[in-house]
């Protein structure tokens, strides 16, 4: 029951992020306030007017629209979506890949926030900030034992570039408050989460969302990965909920062959725009295998469909999230935004992803994850049926499906090992990371020294990390279960393992130590290591029907 409510707290976020994001196709930031006449206006025109000249309290009609609005668009389908101003600025920042700010990672630890790390070269580092700081005053305010959140803290630190900050900070080595000012400044914020070696040659790629910078970022790790051997990468989409066509183009046309089709757009009144391969890819002999899951949206989509559909690698995970509707984005000029549905995207197949959805039921819609997850389709083979979805056929011949998102090559349930109630009540309270942010403020000293995360992670494996943490719950009120305690072991320590070494290490290095128990990436490099990813394989050795 508790890992049910863990879900249903944090699925609906993610699910809430795949819908704000959507596929950034169409962008022609227009100018939209010009007289249009269109049938019906007149009526809505003349209600707004009555309300402003006859309503018997006053009323701000600015405000009145403003609220409006996004019922008008919601009702058109799941993914229109009017975007006030203050929140465009956030949804441009994530597909630009930066925001303005100070530069820093930090952790809220007992009230007091705690830098992590510092961004090189960014607006902290030449200020004098260091890892470990605590920051306890902004703007001569003070933050610290005032149960303040992360998301008050970004509140705080943000702002726009160029304008000054004032911290004030306590160092550990020192017992004085130091006051230090830091110019606000763009901050780049990465998108391929991380890239490391799984084996000798096989190379792993964490995309974590298709923003403009996630081309570069990726041709940058594939070039990395094969300079230290590989020949055949993981592609790990889960939890992707999507972001620009042109940047998961440019992906796809790595691995396929010229004049190949990546993804084609229709609608009503939106002429159909094919989008092919040219190949200069880099890839177009390598292995790949491709990780989805219920939270891999859109662009992560069209990318695992152009592979699928051109048997060029494997499909390996859960069945996507469904994301198939084309938005076409216009802008207002007080800085707000209409993002209204245009067209569809189709697969090389000629396959809609889009799944089904009815007209004012999209609180359904949007809970179809968790409703899966309640039906055991995650632990179990999916349990959809595919009889009212129209097949098609892949380059190979292989029988696919459209009308329900991305159905993978080869099903892996979620892994439940190690999940029971005492671990549902670690997460829950977030115990788990905290003791790693106790333990590596406590050790930094020693911790820091290690020459590479690989050495740090050999140190930790020794260390009485599990006992300590329980130890550290039971004094936040988490008693002690043995039974359950040795069941969550392995799981457990490995998350305080990685966790750690982030404190210190970063990305690559968290990713690296977390999947080395992933059973969704062991049976990609099982596929890899024998030959089964390869597009002759694929059609010939798996799906012989």
């Amino acid at each position: 029951m508790n890992a049910e409510k863990s879900v249903r707290t944090w699925l609906p976020l993610w699910i809430a992020l795949a819908i704000v994001l959507g596929i950034f196709i169409g962008n022609k930031f227009l100018v939209f306030e010009r007289g249009i006449k269109v049938a019906g206006t007149e009526k809505l025109n003349a209600v707004l007017n009555y309300i402003g000249e006859s309503y018997v309290d006053p009323i701000d009609m600015r405000e009145l629209v403003e609220d409006a609005l996004p019922h008008i668009v919601r009702e058109l389908d799941p993914h229109s979506a009017y975007i006030p101003a203050e929140e465009m600025k956030r949804v441009n920042e994530e597909l630009e890949s930066h925001f303005s700010g100070i530069g820093v990672s930090f952790y809220v630890l007992n009230d007091t926030i705690v830098v992590t790390s510092i961004i090189p070269g960014g607006p902290s580092e030449a200020a004098g900030i260091q890892p470990w700081d605590r920051i306890v005053e902004v703007n001569d305010t003070v933050l610290a034992g005032i149960n303040i959140t992360n998301e008050q803290v970004v509140k705080k630190l943000r702002g726009e570039k160029g304008t000054q900050v004032k911290l004030g900070i306590i160092r550990p080595s020192e017992n004085k408050m130091i006051y230090i000012t830091v110019t606000r400044g763009d901050i780049p914020v990465s998108s391929v989460q991380a890239s490391y070696m799984l084996t000798d040659d096989i190379g792993y790629i964490k995309v974590g969302t298709f923003a403009f910078t996630t081309f570069s970022e990726f041709i940058s790790a594939i070039s990395k990965l094969k300079n230290q051997g590989s020949n055949s990468f993981v592609i790990d989409l889960r939890g992707n909920s999507g972001g620009s066509l042109e940047t998961v183009v440019f992906m796809a046309n790595e691995f396929l062959d010229k004049g190949e089709l990546i993804v084609y757009a229709e609608g009503r009144r939106f002429p159909r725009i094919d989008h092919y391969a040219d190949g200069s890819g880099t890839c177009k002999n390598d292995q790949i295998v491709v990780l989805i899951d219920e939270l891999s949206a859109s662009a992560s989509e069209i990318f695992s469909g152009a592979m699928q559909d051109h048997d060029r690698g494997l499909i390996i995970g859960r069945k996507s999230f469904g994301k198939g509707l084309v938005q076409s984005q216009r802008q207002f000029r007080d800085g707000s935004a209409i993002r209204l549905t245009v067209a569809r995207y189709y697969t090389p197949s000629g396959r809609s992803i889009q799944r089904k959805y009815e007209k004012g039921r999209y609180y359904e819609y949007e809970m179809e994850a968790i409703n899966r997850y309640i039906q055991g389709n995650y632990v179990n083979v999916d349990t959809a049926s595919n009889v009212d979805l129209k097949p098609y056929k892949t380059d190979g011949g292989r029988t696919v499906y459209g009308g329900d998102g991305i159905m993978p090559d080869i099903f892996i349930s979620r892994d439940t090992t190690g999940i029971n109630p005492y671990y549902n009540a670690l997460i829950s309270r977030d115990l788990v990371q905290e003791y790693a942010m106790v333990y590596s403020d406590k050790n930094r000293e020693k911790l820091q020294k290690f020459s590479s995360w690989e050495d740090l992670h050999r140190y930790l494996r020794m260390q009485p990390l599990l006992m300590n943490l329980v130890s550290y719950a039971d004094s936040k009120g988490v008693r002690q279960r043995p039974y359950y305690i040795e069941e969550s072991r392995k799981l457990l320590e490995t998350q305080l393992e990685a966790y750690i070494i982030r404190n210190f290490w970063g990305e690559e290095g968290f990713y690296a130590v977390l999947m080395e128990n992933d059973n969704v990436v062991d049976k990609a490099i099982e596929m890899i290591v024998t030959g089964k990813a390869v597009p002759e394989a694929i059609v010939r050795e798996l799906y012989k029907e």
